[in-house]
């Protein structure tokens, strides 16, 4: 098998590739340039396909918002209720008493919280929830 062709390695040579043709190319103008640059209709459809991913992600976005708000303030709920109530058992308070503001800030809460949605907080009685006046805002 070793001898049957000529050349290196026992293969055969390979034959020599015919020249390629020569492109005719066009003169450049004088005063133009080399650069390419988009389309006007290439940049519109940029910008559509951009429009229609905002229309998908900014309402999922705001919905992301209020779902935040929601759980901050009920978060905030919780914790007047539960500084409503070692204020009740520190002072020996009954179910009808209505704590201050400044009785949970002195010594229960760092600062008194603030609901995101700009609600405002109603401490009430020791046998009523806290709540806030944004509708949506509310203890489970």
């Amino acid at each position: 098998m070793r001898g049957q062709f000529p050349g290196k390695y026992g293969k055969k040579p390979l034959a020599k590739a015919a020249p390629l043709p020569r492109i005719a190319r066009t003169p450049i103008k004088p005063g133009t340039s080399l650069t390419r640059a988009f389309t006007l209709v290439e940049i519109m459809i940029v910008v559509l396909i951009i429009g229609i991913l905002m229309s998908i992600a900014v309402p999922s976005f705001v919905n992301a918002r209020n779902q935040s708000r929601i759980s901050t303030c009920i978060e905030n709920l919780k914790e007047i209720e539960s500084a409503k109530e070692q204020w009740a058992m520190q002072t020996k308070q009954a179910a009808t008493a209505t704590p201050a503001q400044t009785d949970l800030v002195t010594n229960y809460l760092k600062a008194f919280p603030t609901c995101p949605a700009a609600g405002t907080y109603t401490i009430g009685t020791l046998s009523v929830r806290p709540t806030c006046s944004v509708a949506l805002h509310v203890l489970p």
